[in-house]
């Protein structure tokens, strides 16, 4: 501290705009560290691609292993204050995303999506042409008593 109150302002500002020191494994250090992470951040990078890909690809799925995966890639992006090295805030956090911003948007695209999906299925239980045609009345009665059978009528 003594040093510091020693020192006029022109040495203090003079200070700042000296050259720093490094030896040069000082310098190659910081450079091989960089280097090593990135196959790291590659990896995390392609989690994130993955987690975004099977929540995309599933989102309409009907099939249980499709819902379990849009539902998996869901919680995980949903996850919040989890310590976690491969959470989704922590990999956002390490590859310099804003992982709020995107998780708002993969909740925005999922809305739009289930939007303009339509609500119920339509089934057709016989073909038109053969509505119009008439058919004989043997086979036709044979096809109702099919229907009413399968529907629980019968």
């Amino acid at each position: 501290m003594s040093y510091e109150k020693g020192l006029g302002v022109e040495d203090k500002v003079g200070s700042l705009f000296q050259p720093d020191t490094l030896i040069p494994d000082q310098f190659f250090d910081t450079l091989r560290r960089k280097t090593l992470l990135e196959p790291e951040k590659r990896l995390l990078l392609a989690v994130l691609e993955d987690a975004v890909a099977c929540f995309q690809k599933y989102v309409h799925a009907r099939d249980a292993r499709g819902k379990t995966m849009f539902r998996e890639a869901e919680e995980w992006v949903l996850e919040k204050n989890s310590d976690w090295l491969f959470s989704f805030e922590s990999i956002c956090e390490i590859l310099g995303l804003n992982p709020d911003y995107v998780r708002q948007g993969l909740m925005r695209w999922k809305e739009a999506k289930l939007e303009g999906r339509p609500r119920g299925n339509v089934y057709r239980l016989a073909p038109r042409s053969a509505k119009r045609q008439g058919g004989s009345a043997a086979s036709s009665r044979g096809g109702n008593r099919r229907w009413l059978k399968a529907a629980g009528r019968r």
